[in-house]
């Protein structure tokens, strides 16, 4: 359970993330109150999730997610490149985050 929990606060990390694109410094109402109300969510669950996960593992897999999700976000919506480099550095991310998942029974 703890797992899920941990995997739904990387995903309110990936909207509170590119919530601040459309922030525009936090000039902007309602993508401001947004992007606050996903980051109390996603780090509520994070620290719902640490109560039963390692810290380095939780916040090493938090900051993944969050960082592939992010990521993936910029290519297919928002015209970042896909470029070979990047693609490997992400798909290397996702290896060290099943890497400590797997080593973190």
């Amino acid at each position: 359970m703890h797992w899920t929990i941990l995997f739904l606060a990387g995903l309110f990390e990936i909207v509170w993330a590119v919530g601040l694109k459309y922030t525009e410094g936090f000039t902007r109402l309602w993508p401001t109150v947004g992007t606050l109300a996903a980051m109390a969510i996603s780090f509520g669950l994070l620290a719902q999730a640490m109560k039963a996960l390692p810290l380095g593992t939780a916040y090493a897999v938090w900051v993944g997610i969050g960082a592939v999700g992010t990521a993936l976000v910029g290519i297919m919506l928002l015209g970042e490149p896909a470029n070979p480099g990047r693609l490997v550095s992400i798909a290397l991310i996702v290896a060290g985050v099943v890497g400590l998942k797997l080593a973190t029974a």
